[in-house]
């Protein structure tokens, strides 16, 4: 091959190349999503919400008032607003309530049976609460790494979730800081109710 054949191939592979990094454009925007999370101290709200975001969970405190973090995941992003869960706190909840399109609710299945029965009425009351009742609901059972961490079946049955959240969109996930796949996935399939309701409001 000429020298001058193997220069054209060159320029043609460099033209290649700036077309694929130049002219293909911006990705598309990710949709976001405006979240609130709730759960009683020491449920792990903050601790799963830093993991998420690649921070380190160690050292961190509880949630005095509240805080906003930007979660990303491939297709979206999720806005969360954490919210305190001592109990002079939790009663100011609602004032928080509004703008949210999903609701995650965070529980330690390894807790006390006053926590989490002060849990469970938490929970009924979000549920039912009137700007929360509609959204889609994720909800986390922390702490399965515990010995006494209670299963999905024992705190479904005793937070009466089936017929409590009958035709509402909601999802019950056992989790751990230890398993950062099983969490993603449960974010993920919040995601996905999230983009069903959006598809759903489009075609009203």
């Amino acid at each position: 091959m000429s020298d001058l054949r193997i220069t054209e191939a060159f320029l043609y592979m460099d033209y290649l190349c700036f077309r694929a990094l130049c002219c293909k454009g911006p990705p598309p925007a990710r949709p976001e999503y405006d979240l609130v999370c709730i759960g009683l101290t020491g449920s792990g709200k903050t601790s799963l919400l830093s993991k998420l975001c690649s921070e380190s969970p160690e050292n961190v405190g509880s949630t005095t008032g509240f805080s906003i973090k930007a979660v990303p995941f491939q297709n979206a992003i999720l806005n969360v607003k954490e919210l305190g869960g001592a109990n002079n706190i939790r009663k100011y909840w609602s004032r928080y309530y509004q703008g949210s399109q999903g609701v995650i609710f965070v529980l330690d299945s390894a807790s006390s049976e006053d926590d989490l029965e002060t849990a469970r009425n938490e929970l009924h009351s979000a549920l039912q609460h009137p700007q929360l009742c509609t959204l889609p609901f994720l909800i986390l059972a922390n702490h399965q790494d515990k010995p006494a961490a209670r299963s999905v079946q024992e705190i479904k049955k005793y937070f009466e979730l089936e017929p409590l959240a009958r035709g509402k969109r909601w999802i019950l996930q056992p989790c751990s800081l230890d398993d950062m796949d099983v969490l993603k996935d449960s974010f993920s399939q919040l995601i996905s109710l999230l983009e069903e309701k959006d598809h759903e409001a489009m075609r009203m």
